[in-house]
């Protein structure tokens, strides 16, 4: 055993050329200033943390709040600023830990906008704080006079494949149940509005292409990380990835998810290429070294492969914690963010909310848009954790009315994969009494 955990040291240890890192570093901050600048230009700042009354915590988080208007412009124009900043390399430490941290923020405020990517993006920052991704062909090195690197411990690119690897894989997983595989949902739903599309369209309201796509899509992220490790087969993977992603963008609104991934996916590629495009940039730029070329390593500090044995053991665990909850995942949802399940279900439902003061009788029915934006609306209606805000939310506000004893209470009724619309929850519950403690169970929700 310790003969094992030396020889795998040794192996994270060895000295590797940092261009693939470097490569990394640009394509990541140069992907963060798209995304950043196009979320601006869209106006989501304002519509999703300017616009609303009221913003749906994560449990534990409930102390992040949003700025002002002009605060919440000021952290995305911070964001575009580090975006260049680890582009160029200049002051890097400082402007990925200032990314990590806004970035993440700003996704803590309202888990209305949770999305997979968004997670995967503030942990990638993350991880990236720890690299040395500004040793080598960066504004740091000028700045400083700062003695370049060349070669790096295999550590810090391994960390990011790992990273890569998990996301696939468990998106993999993930696929791996009935509805996916044996009845082509949520797919055969989905593929016929495509039908309007010229040459292949005709197909889309087929069912077996529904399954062809379930099956692929199931075996691709299965496979595709031990493809892509694979120094023979890497390239053909990779082949796979552009193809696969390319379809997703093209069938699904699912915004810079598929460049992001084309673009850093390459972070596999064989070292000869990462040190031909750092060639070539250094070229293009007329960028020369600070100091002689020396060959000179950065060597991998002790405590980082136990800290990261630690992360890496949590990626692990985090996406099976829906099994320490009763009832389908899909449907309770209870450990189903942070888990990279990737477009896996078509939900879609009402809920109709009513305010009772228990001491008078009085009653009151709630109009949602009086407090909720559209999306607010559509997530909470099928999201038990976002009824228990909302309606921690309304006894707060109906008590300042006047209702002495609120209690809230809501019809709502769901349907998931095409099933027809179910009742969801018990509504005979007091929302607002309900826990959102992920060591509780949500056992008002009605099971499927």
């Amino acid at each position: 055993m310790e003969t094992a955990i030396k020889r795998l040291l040794k192996y994270l240890s060895f000295p590797v050329n940092i261009a693939p890192l470097v490569i990394f570093r640009i394509a990541f901050g140069a992907l963060m200033f798209i995304s950043i600048s196009r979320f601006i230009y869209k106006g989501w700042v304002y519509s999703m943390y300017i616009q609303p009354k009221l913003f749906f915590p994560y449990y534990g988080f409930e102390w992040v709040k949003p700025f002002s208007a002009m605060g919440m412009y000021l952290v995305f124009a911070l964001l575009l600023l580090c975006s260049l900043g680890i582009i160029l390399g200049a002051l890097y430490r400082v402007c990925i830990l200032t990314f990590f941290v806004l970035f993440t923020y700003v996704e803590l405020i309202d888990k209305t906008n949770y999305l997979n990517h968004y997670y995967f993006v503030s942990i990638v920052s993350f991880l990236l704080i720890f690299c040395p991704a500004s040793d080598n062909f960066s504004l740091d090195t000028k700045i400083f006079r700062k003695e370049e690197h060349f070669t790096i411990p295999r550590f810090y690119i391994f960390m990011l494949q790992l990273q890569m690897f998990l996301v696939y894989f468990f998106a993999g997983v993930a696929k791996l149940n009935a509805d996916w595989l044996f009845d082509a949902k949520p797919l055969s739903i989905w593929l016929p509005a495509f039908s309007h599309f010229p040459v292949i369209g005709g197909f889309m309201e087929e069912k077996w292409l529904a399954y062809v796509f379930c099956w692929f899509g199931c075996t691709y992220d299965l496979l595709i990380g031990f493809l892509l490790f694979n120094r023979r087969t890497v390239n053909a993977a990779y082949l796979a990835v552009l193809i696969f992603h390319l379809a997703t963008a093209l069938f699904f609104n699912i915004g810079m998810f598929p460049y992001i991934m084309i673009t850093i996916t390459s972070i596999f590629f064989k070292e000869e290429f990462h040190i031909k495009l750092l060639h070539g940039l250094k070229k293009l730029t007329s960028y020369k070294t600070h100091l002689a070329e020396k060959f000179e390593s950065n060597p991998l500090k002790k405590w980082i492969p136990a800290f990261f044995l630690l992360y890496f053991v949590f990626q692990f665990v985090m996406p099976f914690r829906y099994l320490l909850y009763p009832g389908k995942l899909f449907w309770t949802e209870q450990g189903y963010r942070f888990s990279w399940r990737v477009m896996l279900m078509e939900k879609a439902g009402s809920a109709f909310f009513y305010v009772k003061d228990t001491a008078t009788g009085r009653q009151t029915i709630i109009d949602n848009k009086e407090y909720l934006t559209f999306m607010q609306e559509k997530m909470m209606a099928t999201q038990p954790d976002m009824m228990v805000d909302y309606a921690k939310f309304l006894k707060k506000e109906y008590q300042a009315k006047g209702f002495t004893n609120a209690s809230v209470y809501a019809q709502s009724y769901v349907t998931m994969n095409g099933s027809g619309s179910r009742e969801f929850i018990d509504p005979t519950i007091d929302l607002s009494a309900q826990s959102n403690s992920i060591f509780v169970s949500k056992t008002w929700v009605k099971s499927y």
